[in-house]
């Protein structure tokens, strides 16, 4: 509990993580508020129902509280969103001038805030992926401000956990994104790096993945717990396995 866990991608595409957490976190009895950037909910549904997971059910029973972004997005660009609701669009900072998250964090906090008749073990913020709210105009500040005040309310306040997606490329020309990854990198419990392999496509081995630790954020003086896998992605599952010791080379 009050953890935040950064899913950081490099050169390949680490979202097989955030379907990971969303599936654990739902079986766990854990409340989710899923800020989807990314993709469609019927794209997160067909994997989450692989995993074993509906999150038709899921929303049904007030469990997962879903924001598709890309459907948002369109009815705030059309007009559609505040006629149906009556309610102010999280992502409402696309149609104004000033680009601060704040009905974003209003949306989180509400979504998460236990009712007196909940019974879920705890609350988990999952944003899949952080880096499309500087493509939409948030500014940097604006980004990391949104972080910060979701993990005081989330982390301290309501001792639950957040999980976020970043993109990444460290020969990018794009300093924001990089900003925003340098930044959130320090302030992570724990770090899930994905990188592509620096030889290329292999059929057996999908990529690595680089587990850190900030152990350094606890305890003064001590070292970073780093353990660094390779992994393949299957049908419903990953395997992983320590370097140069994947089936096909054994």
């Amino acid at each position: 509990q009050g953890k935040f866990t950064l899913l950081r991608d490099t050169r390949t595409d680490g979202s097989f993580l955030v379907h990971h957490f969303l599936s654990f976190y739902l079986r766990a009895g854990c409340k989710v508020c899923f800020v989807a950037l990314l993709q469609s909910f019927s794209h997160y549904n067909i994997v989450a129902q692989k995993l074993g997971v509906s999150l038709t059910a899921a929303k049904e029973r007030g469990q997962l509280v879903f924001l598709e972004g890309l459907k948002s997005c369109l009815d705030l660009l059309f007009g559609e969103e505040e006629k149906q609701s009556g309610q102010p669009s999280p992502l409402q900072f696309i149609s104004e001038s000033a680009s601060d998250l704040k009905a974003l964090f209003d949306f989180v906090r509400t979504s998460l805030t236990p009712a007196s008749s909940d019974s879920w073990k705890g609350p988990v913020l999952l944003v899949d992926d952080l880096s499309v709210l500087l493509s939409l105009g948030a500014t940097p500040v604006a980004v990391l401000d949104f972080i910060h005040y979701c993990r005081v309310t989330v982390c301290y306040q309501l001792k639950g956990n957040i999980v976020v997606l970043v993109h990444s490329n460290e020969d990018s020309e794009d300093e924001e994104n990089e900003l925003i990854v340098n930044s959130l990198c320090h302030h992570s419990d724990l770090i899930l790096w994905v990188e592509g392999l620096a030889t290329g496509f292999c059929k057996d081995v999908h990529g690595q993945i680089k587990i850190i630790r900030r152990v350094s954020l606890e305890l003064t003086a001590e070292q970073d717990l780093v353990q660094i896998y390779q992994y393949k992605i299957q049908d419903k599952n990953v395997t992983f396995f320590a370097r140069g010791l994947s089936a096909a080379v054994l």
